[in-house]
């Protein structure tokens, strides 16, 4: 995608837990208003770029930009105000409701001067009903199902009206309906302009949805580009240890990854 612009680049990271190497000397450049999906195997990284990108982890080495500026040197709130984070397993306070998380989500947008407004209140209402949790406004988030309660933290990072959103396996714990719903809903704010960055582990949902698909695989980015230039039989064989054949999706004409059949490896029974 030449010529695209990009708002959030990380240069040359080193990102560490302790002394384990996560990622080492890796350079992205998220294009600005695409869907972009991370996609690789367990363990390869995926979630530690994203949080890096979020500016939760600091980089042991190297620099992530937003707006041309380093994102640790910027204030919290002014980030917050910028980039929306839905962690992978985000906990609530004991008995919080789920009106009362997605208002946290405004919390960016308070100050000393400036307190709860009608905006707010719009804010809240609109993003309750694109996560489909409106009729849950007075459950306390911790009695919710699993997918509720994911669909509960969507809308606190959609309430925050940021530009640009980061998002960690957010169709985990949901059932297939609910897991399209979601990424529905991403395909329709990316047409609105936003930048959203999300970690899939299911390939063919990646493809069908993304405009631009990033490969990892132990710590580096294989590849980079269109599901068209990154879904091949040969990248999925290298990075997921997958044979496969890639096929049109008789639905959407996007990549769609058939794994070869089965071979039987051993009887357990004589």
């Amino acid at each position: 995608m030449s010529g695209e612009t990009s708002r959030l680049i990380a240069e040359r990271l080193d990102l560490r837990y302790d002394d384990r190497v996560v990622v080492e000397g890796l350079d992205v450049a998220i294009p600005d208003d695409r869907f972009s999906v991370i996609v690789g195997p367990n363990a390869c990284g995926k979630s530690t770029l994203l949080r890096a990108l979020a500016r939760i982890l600091r980089p042991h080495a190297g620099r992530v930009l937003l707006d041309g500026r380093t994102i640790h040197s910027m204030p919290a709130k002014e980030v917050a105000r910028t980039l929306g984070m839905l962690p992978q397993s985000a906990v609530a306070p004991e008995t919080i409701t789920v009106l009362d998380l997605v208002g946290r989500g405004r919390f960016p947008h308070q100050s000393l001067l400036r307190q709860w407004s009608d905006a707010d209140q719009q804010a809240v209402e609109q993003a309750m009903d694109a996560a489909g949790v409106t009729e849950l406004a007075e459950r306390p988030v911790d009695e919710l199902s699993g997918g509720q309660r994911q669909r509960a933290w969507l809308a606190m990072v959609l309430a925050q009206q940021t530009e640009i959103l980061l998002l960690d396996e957010p169709t985990t714990f949901l059932d297939i309906t609910h897991q399209l719903d979601v990424l529905d809903l991403c395909a329709d704010l990316r047409a609105d302009g936003y930048t959203i960055v999300a970690v899939l582990h299911d390939l063919n949902h990646a493809a069908r949805y993304a405009d631009h698909l990033i490969a990892m695989a132990d710590g580096r980015i294989v590849a980079a580009g269109t599901p068209e230039e990154v879904v091949t039989p040969e990248l999925v064989a290298e990075v997921f240890g997958l044979a496969c054949t890639v096929v049109p999706d008789p639905a959407t004409g996007t990549p769609m990854v058939v794994p070869a059949a089965r071979t039987r490896r051993t009887r357990l029974r004589h």
